[in-house]
């Protein structure tokens, strides 16, 4: 079933009364009214060439190519970790760190972001500042919170359990066949429950989205105002070939 969107703008009206025994001007009534914006509204020419200037720039910066996917990037092509989310936490560690080092003196330890946050593949070929548009539409910034190793038990358990591949950067959990927690390493070292780890992830997330409640236990935080969208255009700036793969970050033994 196809999903069908409409767009609507409210007019406004304001009814104003002026009494001239008084020289007083006053608002008594207030009228709105919902007008879809659909295929009967006709163009006005003059609005359109006011605005093509403008619309033409933008798709010119938007469409500027940055970057080349060998291969289509998806969040669907692994079970516990995938390329595309693997992309954009490899992203957010890379781009985020120098920023939250240079304000605080400190390392992200790794990074978290959330399977649904993903909202595009990165088709075959041409990598553009749309695509990045495409992937991450929504305005999240990358805030690092810091947690101790207990409430980063109680992520894993969240991530073995929920049934999606939430991207990781930074840390590995490898599963038994049985489900069961076998390892969990921050930065290649076992984690360590009394000790505090910085751990980047979305605006969004810290504030309990995708019921990611161990948030709560965070030290303090630190919004870096980076938008993530802006960290992935500033990557694929950096590199010629964009080329994630699936990999044992999070893994689940068969025997």
């Amino acid at each position: 079933m196809g999903l069908k969107i409409q767009h609507f703008v409210t007019i406004i009206t304001f009814v104003v009364v002026y009494s001239c025994k008084d020289s007083k001007i006053e608002l008594s009534e207030i009228k709105g009214k919902e007008v879809p914006v659909d295929s009967v509204l006709v163009s006005n020419a003059q609005i359109e060439a006011f605005v093509k200037p403008y619309r033409n720039r933008v798709n010119e910066v938007l469409d500027s190519t940055l970057a080349f996917a060998p291969f289509t990037i998806t969040k669907t092509d692994g079970e516990l970790n995938t390329t595309a989310g693997n992309l954009m936490a490899d992203v957010v560690l890379a781009e985020a760190n120098p920023i939250y080092k240079s304000r605080t003196g400190n390392n992200i330890d790794f990074v978290l972001l959330n399977h649904g946050g993903i909202r595009s593949i990165i088709s075959k070929g041409t990598i553009t500042s749309r695509t990045a548009y495409e992937v991450m539409p929504f305005e999240n910034t990358i805030v690092v919170a810091e947690l101790t190793g207990k409430s980063v038990l109680e992520m894993v358990a969240y991530l073995r359990d929920s049934g999606r591949a939430h991207p990781i950067s930074g840390l590995q959990i490898i599963l038994d066949h049985e489900s069961n927690i076998k390892s969990v390493k921050i930065q290649g070292k076992p984690i360590e429950e009394n000790k505090t780890y910085h751990v980047a992830t979305s605006n969004y997330l810290l504030n309990g989205g995708d019921r990611m409640g161990f948030f709560k236990g965070a030290v303090k935080s630190l919004n870096t105002d980076y938008l993530i969208r802006n960290a992935m255009i500033d990557y694929f700036k950096k590199v010629d070939t964009v080329a994630p793969k699936v990999d044992d970050r999070f893994i689940k033994l068969k025997n």
